[in-house]
């Protein structure tokens, strides 16, 4: 057999001898690659410095402190947000602008007050306090955002998954999780370039979400279109309408849907933005004026300014898409030029977001991570991207490529590739 066929063979395929040699070859690799003293992170999707470079005219906003209604933005009120960021991002979202409040920084805030105000008061159409039933069951989509599934724990919420498809979740395994239990009360889904996967949930499963039979009579959709405007091609895909879907089914209530400018503009200084039906609307701001007096209507009006219109925001993210889409094909020529051959892993390839989900041998994804731990590159835990962290197959890994230079990109994707490599190989010899 010649030394390339080697070389490409899948390594299931290959004798005991072979993946021993080849297990040798791998423990050489690694051991040159950590004593390279690297330094690289790809935990968390944050912005690089340039793309938050786009943003610095902010710095400089805003030029008039009061807004098109003549409110000096600078004082208290408007709990709903000023009305000319409402309506260039109601435009954005596909909603009206009656329907969107705009807040502060965080659109994870706004989900944790959603639940809070769920579980002590209870929604628009619920019978009573979330807090008062006696069981409370979330649907998680897997592999999925950690940040959801930490807020479900904090609130002692039980979680039951059902995977995550190219266009959304499995809505067969919902609808009967969602029609036999009263005690299911809602779901998360990010449902465009979907943390970490990439998936975009189609219009036709948008549908049947926003239709099905619910045991729950204020089940609830949150709908985290965080990634919405993240394009990496220009091929842009486009986020299912599932308040006007859901109004039509008659379960107006059924969606809360959220969005930020953390990864627009400055992920520490951007604007967050509820939106749902006209009712679940002054059923958040009701609630939220218990604790506030309004939110920093100054940003929102220099974000106004920033951008002028939808399409300025639509210019702003092909900028961005510009910065970061190189690091996604880094990725993916590392992964297909060091794996694709092997038959050892899988991984999602993304046209928007911030991620690339990576599946490698089960019961392997803990000891790569350890390996690249121990070589100086630091990634998501293993399970991450499940409920409590407890992937059961030990396979996933979410790697995040907008943080790091790309030069630094292509370097951790050749260290990930050999801590895979060996990891599969140390399974295979065992």
């Amino acid at each position: 057999m010649s030394e390339s066929n080697t070389v490409t063979r899948p390594l299931t395929e290959r004798t005991p001898a072979e993946i021993e040699e080849f297990l040798r070859e791998q423990q050489a690799a690694y051991d040159a690659l950590a004593g390279r003293g690297l330094k690289l992170d790809l935990t968390r999707g944050k912005p690089a410095t340039a793309q938050l470079d786009l943003s610095d005219g902010l710095l400089s906003l805003p030029r008039e402190v009061r807004d098109a209604d003549g409110v000096d933005t600078r004082n208290y009120g408007g709990l709903e947000g000023i009305r000319e960021i409402r309506e260039l991002f109601a435009e954005l979202l596909g909603v009206e602008t009656g329907q969107v409040v705009a807040g502060g920084n965080s659109s994870l805030v706004m989900m944790r007050e959603a639940l809070t105000y769920l579980w002590l008061k209870g929604g628009v159409d619920s019978e009573r306090p979330w807090g008062a039933e006696e069981k409370v069951t979330w649907i998680c989509p897997v592999p999925g955002y950690d940040r959801h599934f930490t807020l479900l724990d904090w609130f002692g919420i039980e979680t039951v998954t059902v995977p995550m498809h190219d266009d959304g979740p499995d809505v067969e395994a919902v609808a009967e999780l969602a029609a036999n239990d009263p005690s299911v009360k809602g779901i998360w889904i990010v449902p465009t370039y979907a943390n970490p996967t990439g998936a975009v949930a189609s219009q036709e499963v948008a549908a049947r979400l926003a239709s099905m039979p619910t045991a729950a009579p204020d089940f609830k959709i949150f709908w985290d279109n965080a990634y919405a405007l993240h394009h990496l091609t220009e091929q842009e895909a486009k986020s299912a309408d599932i308040v006007s879907l859901a109004a039509a089914s008659g379960h107006p209530h059924r969606p809360i849907m959220f969005a930020s400018t953390s990864k627009i503009t400055y992920a520490g200084a951007g604007v967050g933005f509820l939106a749902g039906s006209a009712e679940t609307v002054d059923w958040y701001v009701k609630h939220l004026g218990k604790g506030s007096i309004g939110p920093d209507k100054v940003n929102q009006l220099r974000h106004v300014q920033l951008f002028g219109s939808a399409q300025g925001v639509r210019d702003h993210m092909a900028r961005q898409r510009e910065i970061i889409a190189p690091k996604f094909a880094a990725v993916e020529q590392v992964l297909s030029e060091r794996l694709g051959d092997l038959g050892i892993a899988s991984w999602t390839r993304p046209t928007g977001g911030y991620f690339v989900s990576l599946d490698v041998p089960d019961g392997t994804a803990s000891r790569v991570v350890a390996l690249a731990k121990q070589a100086g590159i630091a990634l998501t835990p293993a399970g991450a991207s499940f409920p409590q962290g407890n992937d059961p197959r030990d396979r996933n890994i979410r790697l995040a490529p907008t943080f790091p230079a790309l030069a630094e990109v292509t370097e951790a994707m050749e260290a990930v590739a050999t801590c895979v490599l060996l990891a599969a190989a140390e399974q295979l010899r065992g």
